[in-house]
């Protein structure tokens, strides 16, 4: 398991940074002054489900795993780990499907760019599509042998303090 926790700290961030922001600067898009979108997912997410280039994630995997969403920037944790992945990310929605570009900054990924493509199911669901080699945006949402892909489908995590990772507007 220990050989898959930097893919697996990786599929995270890039899963995060998919859904905080969008690179394009255009007052009628609602984006703010550093190009981010009016982005209402920030919070707690925990991936249901997961595959690595044709292998699926088994539970105790995803279990481990805890990406925060805050204000155009991340943070996936893997439990065990003593250390975590941060980094930033912008989003383009005017594709389709819509992109994801994230930059790690520290932890196991620092100094890389992630391409990813994600969807948004609704407040609470969301998946995202990894191109761990960074070279293009996948075209579509699979992860098949012998390709550096990863797929994942996150879930929004509940807060227990009314509030605490609810994002603003709700």
């Amino acid at each position: 398991m220990k050989c898959c926790r930097p893919f697996v700290l990786i599929l995270c961030l890039l899963s995060f940074a998919a859904l905080a922001a969008d690179n394009r600067k255009d007052s009628k898009s609602g984006r703010d002054s550093k190009g981010h979108a009016d982005f209402k997912f920030d919070g707690v997410w925990k991936p249901k489900g997961a595959i690595l280039g044709g292998t699926f994630f088994p539970p105790p995997a995803l279990e481990s795993i805890t990406l925060t969403i805050k204000k155009g920037r991340y943070e996936v944790t893997v439990k065990g780990e003593d250390h975590s992945d941060t980094g930033t990310y912008t989003l383009d929605a005017t594709t389709t499907p819509k992109r994801m570009t994230i930059k790690s900054e520290s932890g196991p990924n620092k100094g890389k760019t992630i391409l990813a493509i994600y969807e948004i199911k609704n407040a609470d669901a969301m998946r995202v599509c990894y191109d761990l080699s960074g070279k293009e945006f996948p075209k579509d949402f699979k992860a098949p042998k012998n390709m550096e892909r990863y797929l994942v489908g996150y879930r929004r995590q509940v807060s227990k303090a009314p509030g605490a990772d609810k994002p603003s507007g709700k």
